[in-house]
């Protein structure tokens, strides 16, 4: 467990791994794979070997590494098995490894020595802490055979420490106990050199502390020893504190190992405390990864038949973002929100509406002012020249009130620029319907009176009774408040209302006027077109009229461009995205003021203004040919 924690304490996520083909590789090696799994790190290969094995299978190991993409190897192995395996490698010149060895072997100084290619240099590990027992030397130092002639290990013990017998042999000299054991440097005299001893050491008083305390309970407690390992902690004389977990696992405590490449060799460097200190072992930590980390504004998938640890990094879809490091998943972005380039971040979508400040804003504003003005001018030229026949002959009154409902329906198109509020959006389309049944009513009934003038002229007519200066005011606001009472309905039952379209375009939102209610909406339409087509109609069965008094072909062209301009603007309003289905409207309603505008009073102006000698009651009393369409 402790070597995967630190394999993932240096960020390798990609290892290859090399055990002993016994208990202790075999067991050890499925200890770290179990952990390293919780933690993360992939294995990309498994071989386990012993010392005796055919070259061949050594060297299909070495093949093994060579052809791997990590630069990790962890070793379960003993200080002979890692010998045969870095002998069999430098045949190679298999350099540039990282290896994380065990005990077993990171500790052994002739191990080290050896490496003459630095096939090992920079690898580290973990060993147990060296053992530093009070008084164990001069003890070990007093220790006499004959003072302890009736311990048998300690005549043992002075055997091979000399390499002599006691008793008499023909191979090795004789013992004679007045041999100097301070001049033995051996792991017998320095516990330093075999570190395991100090598990044994604190063992041994782990059991004794047992001990005492079932002697301590007076026949009242358990006397298995298992169940007092976590009822105890006690310090040792070098200050060394000693428990149990919750298993029963004493608290770890490793040396980190580090061998670095000197003059002379190989030398070992020591850390402790690695899991409660940050350590640096390195000017730069190697690199062993089956796939680099995905950045934010990407998220992980992995590759097929690959272990966990092998992705790809798949950028964001539009829309989403991940603001972390190897992220799973891309989060959506809020509604009024949208990934920024890097899909890292949201960013507040952009708002659009047809505005003033941009250049189609400023160009259907400009259009709308110059055709106000424009019937403005009309109308100081027809009010300048009222008392003239022109100007009388075409009902001056219908005349002003046309202009007047001109002058409102170029401006009411301002109305549809700007970001829409709950006023604007109501003001928008109510006030665009009044004015243009406004104008067309007067227009209509500028036909009507063409039409009832000549039947008025027929031997005993008496029609113009009918349709007098009165009647024609009445019509035309009777046909304006048709379409007054339409608006009203449509304001109260379903108004129409600002609203954030985030569905027309990803990346932006949309503000705009929502209807409200489709039906009034097209019945207010609908009502325009209804009168439209009647003043076409009738405009066209006075089309025959004498030239001089054929007022009735202009306003047959007039209602020609509106309704050509009305019938396209539908597919076009339909079709048009975001802001353009505003413009669209816009231009229908200049388009087709325009049309009137220019096709009623432009005739008119021209002979007033250039052609007086016919602004004469004489010249428009004057016959000529009739023609027709």
């Amino acid at each position: 467990m402790a070597i995967a924690t630190l394999v993932r304490y240096f960020g390798w996520t990609w290892v290859g791994a090399v055990r002993n083909n016994d208990d202790y590789g075999n067991n050890g090696m499925a200890t770290f794979i179990e952990t390293a799994e919780q933690l993360g790190i992939c294995l990309e290969y498994s071989v386990s070997m012993f010392r005796t094995d055919p070259p061949e299978k050594i060297k299909n190991i070495v093949d093994i590494i060579s052809r791997s993409t990590s630069k990790v190897i962890v070793a379960f192995l003993s200080a002979k098995e890692v010998h045969v395996l870095i002998s069999k490698m430098s045949e190679y010149n298999l350099t540039g490894y990282q290896w994380v060895g065990t005990e077993a072997w990171i500790f052994d100084s002739k191990t080290a020595a050896m490496d003459t290619h630095h096939i090992l240099d920079g690898a580290i590990g973990l060993s147990i802490p060296e053992a530093h027992v009070s008084g164990m030397k001069e003890f070990m130092l007093d220790v006499k055979p004959l003072n302890s002639s009736g311990n048998e290990l300690f005549t043992e013990l002075w055997e091979k420490l000399f390499n002599c017998k006691f008793k008499q042999n023909h191979n090795q000299r004789v013992c004679t106990g007045d041999e100097d054991i301070s001049e033995v440097h051996n792991s017998f005299t320095d516990m330093s050199l075999m570190p395991i001893f100090n598990n044994v050491y604190k063992g041994v008083y782990a059991v004794a502390h047992a001990l005492h305390n079932i002697l301590g309970c007076n026949r009242t407690c358990n006397k298995k020893i298992q169940g007092f390992r976590n009822l105890f902690r006690f310090k040792t004389k070098e200050g060394d504190e000693v428990y149990f977990n919750e298993n029963g696992d004493p608290a770890a405590k490793y040396e980190i190992i580090n061998w670095q490449p000197t003059q002379n060799g190989i030398a070992k460097k020591k850390y402790q405390r690695i899991f409660s200190n940050i350590i640096v072992l390195f000017i730069q930590v190697p690199l062993s990864v089956c796939s680099e980390k995905c950045p934010p504004g990407t998220r992980k998938v992995l590759q097929k038949g690959k272990p966990v640890c092998c992705y790809d990094c798949i950028r964001c879809a539009e829309g989403e973002f991940s603001n972390i490091t190897d992220s799973i998943t891309c989060e959506r972005c809020p509604p009024e929100f949208w990934s920024n380039e890097k899909r890292d971040a949201c960013v507040k979508k952009e708002t659009e509406f047809l505005s003033y400040e941009e250049i189609m804003g400023c160009l259907l504003t400009a259009a709308s002012l110059f055709g106000t003005c424009m019937t403005c001018l009309v109308a100081c030229i027809f009010f300048r020249y009222r008392k003239t026949p022109i100007v009388r002959a075409n009902n001056a009154e219908l005349s002003f009130l046309l202009l007047f409902s001109l002058t409102l329906c170029f401006l009411c198109s301002l109305t549809f620029i700007g970001q829409p509020s709950e006023w604007s959006c109501m003001l928008r389309h109510t006030a665009f319907g009044i004015t243009f049944v406004l104008c067309i009513s007067c227009v209509l009934g500028k036909t009507i009176v063409v039409l009832m003038a000549f039947r008025a002229t027929l031997p005993g007519s008496n029609v113009m009774k009918w349709f007098g200066p009165v009647q024609q005011r009445l019509s035309v606001v009777g046909f304006t408040l048709i379409q007054v009472l339409i608006c009203i309905l449509w304001l109260a039952i379903s108004p129409p209302f600002p609203f954030k379209n985030f569905k027309q375009f990803n990346n932006k939102i949309i503000i705009e006027c929502a209807l409200g209610s489709a039906i009034g909406f097209w019945a207010v339409l609908g009502y325009i077109g209804l009168l439209a087509l009647l003043c076409f109609v009738l405009a066209f069965l006075a089309r025959k009229l004498p030239d001089n008094f054929n007022e009735a072909k202009f306003i047959t062209f007039s209602m020609l461009i509106f309704c050509a301009v009305w019938i396209t603007f539908i597919p076009a309003y339909v079709s048009s995205p975001g802001k353009f289905s505003v413009a669209v409207e816009i231009f229908a309603i200049l388009a087709s003021s325009f049309g009137l505008l220019i096709c009623i009073f432009a005739p008119k102006c021209y002979i007033i203004i250039l052609k007086p000698e016919k602004n004469t009651k004489k010249s428009m009393m004057g016959k000529g040919g009739s023609k027709s369409l």
